[in-house]
């Protein structure tokens, strides 16, 4: 009875591979219409080719983006608050920095 349970609250086989695939295509999205808003200046080429390796990579990978400038900080703040309204967690968006 036990293990007809634990198999019933398993996702179903795909749902998990699907909403990773949703999540990926949601952020591009949103990165595309955050810089259609805010523009390109201020966005260094190593911040934008950070960004392109985290989805090319299926936005799985362990590739970070690190935003410095303000323009950067501004960007991945609201790409935050765009994924999360999407109903993915803050920990989607792959913005840290190394100490």
């Amino acid at each position: 009875m036990r293990a007809l349970l634990l198999l019933l609250l398993l996702p179903a086989p795909g749902l998990a591979d699907d909403w990773s695939d949703r999540k990926c295509a949601l952020y591009q999205s949103a990165f595309d219409h955050a810089i259609t808003a805010l523009g390109q200046d201020g966005l260094r080429p190593g911040f934008l080719e950070e960004n392109d390796a985290f989805i090319a990579n299926g936005c799985t990978g362990p590739e970070k983006v690190c935003a410095r400038t303000d323009q950067e900080i501004a960007l991945a703040n609201m790409l935050t608050v765009m994924t999360m309204s999407e109903g993915m967690a803050s920990t989607f968006v792959p913005f840290s920095c190394a100490p």
